[in-house]
């Protein structure tokens, strides 16, 4: 199983340049209802969660080499024997939500803690492989970046395509007031705190309309 995989980078996963049209409804949907980045989280749709993982499947690489050179294959034609279930992901993208928020408030030591705290309590549950894990850990990249302005849309002749952006090439998604600042920081420091919730007796993947090659 992948335990310990959290150690080897899992916030370094490459990125891929583009993704099939249709993601816009995704990005939309993502922080639908929250009226801005920083409001109170509002529980996703079950398509918005579903559009979410299926996207974040698109993203995920067929192969990832972790900084210790252990290498995890991804076979990209078999998505149900790789992503997790919807209830797992609607955490997922909770977790994620978090963790954009205080990136956009600069709260970089929370940011970090709120990833390792996910993929820690993941692992811990001895449920997923490693390529499972690997896609947990790219729904929650793709969710942050989706929240965080790196995902943008560019129109390509005449097909919708994303691109993702360089870090450095972003921008903020707002201005974050301090007392934003202390209540996205409480909410990430109870999460860290709190008792992780007890592993599903099944984890059934799902499926999300992911086309196979």
């Amino acid at each position: 199983m992948g335990a310990g995989l959290s150690k080897r980078g899992w916030g370094k996963i490459g990125r891929c340049g583009t993704v099939a049209a249709g993601l816009a409804l995704a990005v939309l949907l993502a922080a639908a209802g929250s009226g801005s980045a920083l409001a109170q989280n509002k529980e996703l749709s079950e398509k918005s969660v579903q559009l979410l993982m299926q996207y974040a499947w698109a993203l995920t690489p067929p192969k990832f080499t972790a900084p210790d050179g252990k290498t995890i294959e991804v076979d990209k034609t078999k998505p149900k024997d790789v992503i997790v279930a919807v209830d797992v992901a609607r955490e997922v993208i909770r977790v994620a939500r978090l963790t954009a928020y205080a990136q956009v408030c600069e709260l970089i030591e929370e940011q970090r803690a709120n990833y390792q705290t996910l993929m820690r309590r993941e692992e811990a549950k001895a449920t997923w492989t490693d390529q499972q894990l690997l896609y947990i850990s790219q729904l929650h990249l793709f969710t942050v970046m989706t929240l965080t302005g790196k995902v943008q849309i560019v129109e390509k002749e005449g097909d919708k395509q994303v691109v993702v952006r360089d870090a450095k090439g972003g921008s903020k998604a707002e201005s974050c007031t301090e007392t934003e600042r202390q209540r996205i920081k409480t909410q990430i420091v109870a999460y860290i705190n709190s008792a992780p919730p007890p592993a599903a007796k099944t984890a059934e993947p799902v499926k999300t309309g992911t086309q196979k090659k």
